[in-house]
């Protein structure tokens, strides 16, 4: 058999372009001479639909296009994702599907058995999951339809299955199928492509048969879908392999010759262009053409503002430099220098007078209290007020450029340098920054050195540096991965890293102290296990503390 591994990149709601992306995806796999062409999970709407689908209007519409879409399909065979309705009671109004589609007509519908309801998922709330699932023939083949997580709870991962049904596992048991096929909506996160690739790998092996699995492409609010759609042959070999971070169409004989293993990109090329991909997807799904950002010299704005040139393009980047009169020269001089290395455009907007206006108006109502952070976060607010004014003027989105390290303990200002539209490197922390920065920097110089090297500061009063209210980076880092990321308490952080336990204690009573604030932020592109925003539900108001 033929496959054809239609990596695309849907809109969540865009049915019409979804239908068109699929269409001529099909008559490419139609000429490359493909038996059967695989689609994503939800093709049809877009992944994740979430509250549209309350909107009985949208799953009618879905399902028109669904009928239309049979009728451009063939010799050559359609699996594709949509929503299908549930006719059975009590349950979920809708079951997340899957068609397969020959000469016109849908000759199967199959439907997701295990609803993951956890981290950034939340089907449940919307989908019924399967009861059962038998295995469809086309074309002389036994076929064993899976949808994304239905692949992912095989019995040997042991501690690490969360269903009790294991769905390859029946239709293994109870069809004897010749070939697997999973169509995914899998989101990426750091480590994920090798998770992935051993674990189905593994399942063909086991089973011994042939696996397709086509995954989505494309940034969708703050979740990114990297590709990198596979196929492995029955005894465990790769077929082939989707490129990373773009759309792809795959087409591959069973049995077929295997290829070698794509080596994995690097941590920070692969959070790159992961970045990359969600910011330019956002932009473009949100309507926007262009981006606003504030320069302050520093790693964060500078590292923002490169991923904004390569998502979009030079002349779609606007960066602004605020200073005041505690912003050194050197800060200045290595915005201004950043901006002529990116080829974009560069204002000056000096912030001293409004400052000076702002504190003298509050001047009597704090008369004999000494200044302190209050006066600091007047000067991000007016910042942020001026961004936003920018951005309403010109139509540009404000990205904002604070990292993980700072937004995870409350170091950033509401309204002030958290305003804006989405918040690009929110989910890297201070270390991968750095990181990144080398990368950008690794053909030529794009961000001045002495951004990269110079002590960080917010530049709020004299002298000031990140570490005069944060341990180092490299420390603080590891403190919030493990505590964040990896659910570790306090007690057992302080165990096992050997840090000094008021300073463990200070970080992790400021990460549940500054829950409000990360409420308040902007949509934040996830590029690690666990960001802050949906994938992460703390309550604000809480007393618990171990």
């Amino acid at each position: 058999m033929r496959l054809a591994l239609a990596q695309l990149n849907t809109t969540v709601g865009d049915l019409t372009g979804n239908c068109a992306l699929l269409r001529d995806a099909y008559r490419r796999a139609s000429d490359a001479g493909a038996d059967l062409m695989l689609a994503p999970e939800l093709a049809i709407t877009g992944y994740p639909p979430r509250d549209l689908l309350a909107k009985r209007r949208f799953v009618q519409d879905n399902l028109r296009a669904l009928d239309e879409l049979a009728g451009a399909v063939g010799e050559t065979g359609l699996l594709v994702g949509y929503v299908d309705n549930n006719p059975n009671r009590p349950g979920r109004d809708y079951l997340n599907a899957a068609a397969l589609i020959h000469r016109g007509k849908i000759v199967a519908r199959r439907y997701k058995t295990l609803l993951p309801t956890y981290d950034v998922f939340d089907e449940d709330r919307y989908f019924q999951p399967a009861e059962a699932n038998t295995i469809v023939e086309f074309a002389g083949v036994k076929i064993a339809i899976t949808i994304c997580e239905d692949i992912w709870n095989a019995e040997d991962r042991g501690s690490g299955r969360l269903y009790r049904r294991d769905p390859v596992e029946e239709l293994a048991t109870t069809g004897q199928p010749n070939l697997i096929l999973n169509i995914s909506a899998s989101p990426f996160h750091l480590g994920k492509e090798s998770l992935r690739s051993e674990m189905l790998r593994a399942v063909a092996l086991k089973y011994g048969v042939p696996l397709a699995y086509c995954n989505l492409v494309g940034g969708n609010d703050e979740l990114v879908f990297d590709g990198q759609s596979l196929v492995f042959d029955a005894a465990g070999k790769l077929l082939t392999q989707g490129a990373a971070f773009r759309e792809d169409l795959l087409i591959v004989d069973i049995p077929g010759a295997s290829v070698p293993p794509v080596v994995p990109a690097v941590h920070c090329a692969a959070i790159h262009d992961a970045l990359v991909l969600g910011l330019r997807d956002y932009v473009r799904k949100c309507g926007f053409k262009s981006v606003v950002l504030g320069l302050s010299g520093g790693i964060d704005s500078a590292v923002t503002a490169a991923l904004a040139v390569a998502a979009l393009g030079r002349e779609n980047v606007m960066g602004v430099s605020l200073p005041s009169q505690f912003s050194s020269q050197g800060s200045l001089d290595d915005a201004k220098a950043l901006a002529g290395n990116l080829g974009i455009r560069y204002e000056v907007v000096p912030i001293q007078e409004s400052f000076a206006k702002l504190r003298g108006s509050c001047q009597e109502l704090f008369r004999g209290l000494p200044e302190d952070t209050t006066e600091e976060n007047m000067q991000a607010r007016i910042r942020g007020a001026i961004l936003m004014a920018i951005s309403n003027k010109f139509g540009h989105l404000l990205l904002t450029t604070g990292n993980k390290s700072e937004l995870a303990v409350g170091y950033c200002t509401l309204y002030g340098d958290m305003n804006g539209g989405l918040g690009v490197i929110a989910d890297v922390p201070k270390t991968m920054v750095y990181e990144i920065a080398g990368y950008i920097n690794r053909d030529r110089r794009i961000i001045p050195e002495a951004s990269i090297t110079k002590p960080p500061s917010a530049e709020l009063r004299p002298n000031q540096t990140d570490q005069d209210s944060l341990p180092p980076y490299e420390v603080l880092d590891v403190i919030l991965k493990r505590y964040i990321e990896e659910s570790q308490s306090a007690a057992e952080i302080i165990a096992m890293t050997g840090y000094d336990e008021k300073l463990v204690r200070d970080i992790t009573r400021k990460i549940d102290l500054n829950e409000y604030k990360r409420k308040q932020a902007p949509p934040c592109l996830r590029v690690t296990t666990k960001a802050f925003g949906i994938g992460r539900r703390v309550p604000i108001a809480q007393r618990y503390v171990e």
